[in-house]
């Protein structure tokens, strides 16, 4: 099955009718992306939707304790500071969407999440509360970033928008991931469409996986944040602005690899690597910018 489901798909997947989905989707009871012009379904965030709705008189959340895993979005400062801080966490980075069904379903305490909603022109928020509305989960601001495209040194294809990519080999990210939803967008918007370009298979996982692609010479663009492109030389063009966010189950906030990780990340090592890395804001880090319930 698609990792994305149709209106139809839904309805047979829980036995409704499609007016039934329609009506769920407009009034936001459950997760959908419009960012394609039509609604779509990410097939692990209803499913984790289906499953906060079982009903148990003592909560689902007291039956297992949530694994010490941080999921979502992979940022290369924030790899960096996981090991540089002690906190003890472990880490399944494959794309915000994936990340944010994982802390639905119990089977991480955060998730790294990064993406825009046009809708509001907000980062994260939208998604979270569809996801998980009404549960004790926080979504905290760790940086601005700098997205663009990761070019080859010197430029050679004079890219200088993201128009100048028809007929470029483009080395995307996965579905669900915040910059694969962002190329999507940015593309529709300058009015390129996916036959107008070659997205190159399998996708690359991760933002080093999108630069190593560049750096090889496999893809002639990819779309990344500027601290995947310095290490290797490569050129960035910055496109967009975004917030890259931790939504983190509240209550392990509280407890200590949490906190020793947003601890370091308060030091001047983090900034000095922030600095270093290149592309990063850290003025916001540690807003609160949803707390629910």
């Amino acid at each position: 099955m698609s990792e994305f489901l149709s209106t139809r798909e839904v309805a047979a997947l829980l036995r409704l009718k499609e007016r039934k989905v329609y009506d769920l989707a407009k009034s936001g009871a459950i997760p959908v992306s419009r960012v394609t012009g039509k609604l779509l379904f990410p097939r692990e965030l209803v499913e984790a939707w289906v499953l906060r709705n079982t009903e148990y008189r003592e909560g689902l959340g007291v039956l297992a304790s949530r694994p010490l895993v941080l999921t979502g979005s992979h940022d290369p400062l924030l790899d960096w500071a996981l090991r540089e801080s002690g906190a003890g966490i472990a880490t399944y980075f494959d794309g915000s969407l994936d990340g944010l069904a994982r802390l639905a379903k119990g089977q991480a305490i955060a998730a790294g999440m990064h993406v825009f909603e046009p809708e509001t022109g907000d980062f994260n928020v939208g998604h979270l509360t569809a996801a998980m509305p009404g549960q004790p989960v926080a979504l905290i601001e760790i940086a601005r970033r700098d997205q663009g495209l990761v070019l080859p040194a010197g430029n050679p294809g004079k890219i200088s928008g993201i128009a100048d990519l028809e007929g470029a080999r483009i080395i995307p990210r996965q579905p669900g991931a915040g910059s694969r939803m962002l190329l999507d967008h940015l593309m529709a918007e300058a009015g390129l469409a996916e036959k107008d370009v070659t997205l190159l298979d399998p996708p690359a996982r991760n933002q080093t996986d999108v630069a190593l692609a560049v750096a090889e010479g496999r893809a002639d663009a990819g779309m990344a944040v500027a601290a995947a492109a310095r290490p290797l030389k490569l050129d960035f063009l910055p496109l967009f602005a975004e917030r890259f966010d931790l939504a983190v189950w509240r209550r392990d906030y509280f407890e200590p690899p949490l906190q020793a990780l947003l601890a370091f990340a308060r030091t001047r090592a983090f900034a000095e690597r922030a600095a270093v890395l290149g592309g990063y804001d850290l003025s916001g880090f540690g807003t609160v910018h949803h707390n629910g319930p």
